[in-house]
């Protein structure tokens, strides 16, 4: 079955009813357009992003309302990868004196004041951005099926306040980039928002193409010691992870750890021993920081959703550059304990990162307005 074959046979599933599960499980076995280059697109083939679903009154009031999105920017080409050297980074044990390891901001109704706020309280973009950097985003845009209203995917209005201050700190390019099983990154791009968000704020989409995914070396995996991840994602100087926190059929829930497997070829083998892999996989892709965007979070029915009754309105985002942290932060926020996901122990066992929240100095923030 072709890559074309697949999608038109998924999209023919979701039409006519067919459970999340089983469209996310044929789905997996698709993979990013081979032979085409990587490319900054406008989603012109694709639906745009419409307004806001009608809502029942009870869940329109405790979504509230956001902006309007802007235009989508035009295609044009990617500079080829010239350099597949990456380091990587011991966990992060420690933050810099006065910082804090972990910080929480929660309230008001402003996704991009939420950012503000909390990159100020980790020492400023600054910290992580310098004059000249290259930096890539890589929020969850897994499908193409709804508005960011679902929470299925990351929040537009977070994606593009990080790129307005990665811009502003003087990077010379910020590009923002998810590998979708469900439908085509244009149409997942153009349906979350998140296209228009980036390019009004100054930033690219960029389409993953098969032939930039490389064979990696992973010298400190436990279960894997290679895989086939995305070359421009380990040759950014500064990676941005932001995910979504929602529920996850398979893994409990989607969080910092596993919003990386969007960065790899042959998803579907990552879900065998998924904790420990994923432990792996986050070990050798770096992220220099993770914000969990907990604006809108999925509380059942993930990773797709399509029930606006399944969203929760938290107006909160997590941020650490320890992804483990961050992540064991996140899983209280649907009561889960940190050693009921496995790819938290992996991560902690692998020395990827910690869980010992006690231990940390977490600064929680009220934002108001």
């Amino acid at each position: 079955m072709t890559n074309l074959t697949r999608r038109i046979f998924l999209r023919r599933l979701t039409a006519a009813g067919f459970s999340a599960t089983g469209a996310i499980l044929l789905a997996a076995c698709s993979q990013p357009q081979a032979d085409k280059p990587a490319v900054i697109v406008e989603p012109t083939g694709a639906p745009k992003p419409t307004t806001a679903p009608t809502l029942p009154a009870a869940t329109a009031a405790t979504l509230g309302a956001q902006p309007t999105a802007a235009a989508v920017a035009k295609a044009t080409t990617a500079p080829a990868a010239t350099n597949t050297a990456v380091q990587t980074a011991a966990a992060p044990t420690t933050a810099p004196a006065g910082l804090p390891y972990l910080v929480v901001a929660r309230g008001g109704d402003n996704p991009e004041e939420l950012v503000k706020r909390t990159l100020t309280a980790l020492g400023g973009i600054e910290r992580f951005v310098k004059p000249g950097n290259n930096v890539i985003i890589k929020p969850n845009m897994c499908v193409a099926y709804h508005t960011y209203e679902y929470a299925a995917t990351t929040n537009p209005w977070v994606v593009a306040a990080l790129v307005k201050l990665c811009l502003g700190a003087g990077a010379k390019s910020v590009r923002v980039m998810d590998f979708p099983f469900g439908g085509t990154a244009e149409q997942a791009y153009a349906i979350t928002g998140i296209g228009d968000q980036v390019k009004a704020a100054g930033g690219a989409m960029e389409l993953m193409t098969s032939r930039k995914f490389l064979k990696t070396d992973i010298p400190q995996g436990r279960d894997i010691k290679s895989w086939m991840i995305y070359d421009e994602i380990l040759n950014a100087d500064v990676l941005i992870n932001v995910p979504i926190a929602k529920h996850h059929s398979l893994a409990r829930l989607t969080l910092g750890m596993k919003n990386m497997m969007g960065t790899v070829q042959n998803r579907e083998s990552i879900h065998g021993n998924m904790g420990q892999r994923l432990a792996d996989l986050a070990g050798r892709i770096k992220p220099a920081l993770t914000i969990i965007d907990a604006v809108r979070i999925l509380m059942a029915n993930g990773p797709t959703g399509g029930n606006l009754n399944d969203v929760k309105k938290l107006d909160t985002l997590i941020a650490s550059t320890d992804i483990v942290a961050a992540d064991t932060y996140a899983a209280g926020l649907f009561g889960v304990k940190p050693e009921q996901l496995a790819y938290i122990g992996a991560g902690v066992k692998s020395g990827v990162g910690r869980s010992d929240l006690a231990n940390m100095k977490i600064e929680e923030i009220a934002v108001s307005g």
